[in-house]
């Protein structure tokens, strides 16, 4: 270690606002509200997963994590929460983001901030991922997906800036959070359920139930949906 910065091996997820020069350029006031409520989701669910925020420059936000089960999990829950609130903003003001994430060596300074090819990897992986989706490497992929309970699918390799090598990217799929029936069961007073197919899990149904105290989102399996169809009526589904 030398003046306090030291080398670390570390989940990197790097994130970047979907239409954000468009959405000022109709309502910058509104836009940059937007913003401040989007960094605040990565925030809160970046350090609930034991990370923590480096930088928030622009329209971007890069985070760490000790494990890449952690920057999973987190990447998840960020992304269930954006779209929630996406869904209930103007159509202009709907932020969504790209997320990329991968394990590599950075370098870190006193002052929390890092370095490395580990972040030009992430923020690559985060550009070919889809709008609310969720794109990571190889090595996140062998760390997490037996933990997690998340499914990936390989779209090939990428070709990073100044890394000799191309990466092997791969997008997430299925949620670590899908198919939670038991909790989607116990949900009282259901007045109204949308189901939708969009995000990052396009081989799931998103279900978005409303009760008489707040709104919800669940990822299910389209045979877990079945299931809870059959026995939880609802007054529409659209």
């Amino acid at each position: 270690m030398q003046n306090g910065i030291r080398h670390r091996l570390l989940a990197i997820l790097a994130a970047d606002a979907v239409g954000y020069s468009q959405s000022m350029s109709f309502d910058d006031l509104g836009t940059l509200s937007a913003l401040d409520e989007a960094r605040q989701v990565f925030r809160s669910h970046v350090e609930a997963a034991s990370g923590r925020v480096v930088d928030t420059s622009g329209d971007s936000v890069l985070a760490v994590f000790d494990t890449a089960i952690g920057a999973v999990r987190a990447a998840v829950e960020i992304q269930e929460d954006l779209a929630t609130r996406a869904d209930a903003a103007p159509e202009h003001l709907r932020l969504l983001f790209r997320i990329g994430i991968h394990v590599g060596d950075l370098i870190e300074k006193p002052d929390g901030t890092v370095y490395g090819d580990g972040v030009n990897i992430a923020s690559r992986l985060q550009a070919v991922a889809e709008p609310g989706g969720v794109v990571v490497s190889h090595a996140v992929q062998e760390f997490a997906s037996d933990r997690t309970g998340a499914a990936f699918e390989d779209i090939g390799q990428q070709k990073v800036k100044n890394i000799a090598k191309p990466i092997s990217a791969l997008r997430l799929l299925r949620a670590p959070r899908a198919a939670r029936t038991d909790e989607l069961a116990r949900a009282p007073l259901v007045e109204q359920a949308r189901i939708t197919h969009r995000h990052f899990a396009p081989n799931a149904v998103d279900v978005t139930v409303r009760t008489s105290r707040r709104a919800r989102r669940w990822r299910l399996s389209s045979a877990s949906l079945i299931r809870w169809i059959g026995s939880h009526p609802f007054e529409s589904c659209r």
